[in-house]
């Protein structure tokens, strides 16, 4: 199968981003974004979203920071994510305004929309579900799950997987507790999955700072992708 990558540029309130758009060709299919980690949208999420065309789906790697952007430091990187996360309602609009602008793609199905999302994306991807969006369901990897407080009593149309180390000191037992209270109120399908001995960024080949609590977990890498691909078929049919 060959996949075919190319730029998607798009403009929101006067600044440019650009995407990685990854489809095997064939017409329209289910469109997947990628939801960056708090580095920018970087050759991690872009390969994600070419492993998702390898899967039979158009893969999105978005951007939310603009073109170019990306961190290169823990500092530069939570520079870049804090305005995102005191301001949870800008965050869904901005990520609002992107599927809408991935829905107008020849080569996406407006149709069949999921979003995945590693660690800050993770949130995104958490965020989308709590508008009440129309989409078909949403994967967080290794997110953050803090409620962001303007969703409440909204219902969550989407289903929901989060694949979740056990000991991240980013999302403890108790923010795993909170998070499932919170979709079972607001109605949604949910799932959580939990890997033992597990910590936060456990898909990154390049975390290994245990201190941080990030470090790299090839069997939670695995078995988290292959949760994703089992969700990804039930909600596509």
């Amino acid at each position: 199968m060959t996949i075919d990558t190319r730029p998607l540029s798009y403009t929101i309130d006067g600044n440019e981003y650009e995407a990685v758009v990854a489809s095997s060709g064939g017409g329209p299919k289910p469109g997947v974004l990628v939801c960056h980690a708090w580095a920018g949208r970087s050759g991690f999420e872009a390969g994600k979203a070419k492993a998702l065309a390898g899967l039979g789906y158009t893969g999105i790697a978005i951007d939310l920071y603009g073109k170019g952007v990306l961190g290169s430091s823990t500092e530069e990187n939570q520079k870049l994510m804090t305005p995102f996360v005191e301001d949870r309602a800008m965050l869904q609009s901005r990520l609002l305004n992107i599927i809408g602008i991935v829905k107008e793609q020849k080569e996406v199905d407006a149709a069949k929309i999921g979003i995945i999302g590693f660690c800050f994306g993770g949130l995104c991807a958490l965020d989308i579900a709590r508008t009440g969006a129309d989409i078909a369901g949403v994967v967080s990897f290794h997110g953050l799950f803090g409620a962001p407080g303007n969703t409440g009593g909204r219902k969550i149309n989407a289903k929901v997987l989060a694949l979740h180390g056990w000991d991240d000191p980013m999302a403890p037992p108790k923010d795993v507790e909170a998070l499932g209270k919170e979709l079972t109120e607001a109605g949604a399908d949910w799932q959580i999955h939990a890997y033992g001995g597990t910590m936060h960024a456990f898909t990154n080949p390049d975390a290994n700072d245990p201190g941080f609590g990030t470090v790299y977990n090839e069997a939670a890498d695995k078995r988290s992708w292959a949760a994703m691909e089992s969700f990804l078929s039930e909600i596509f049919g």
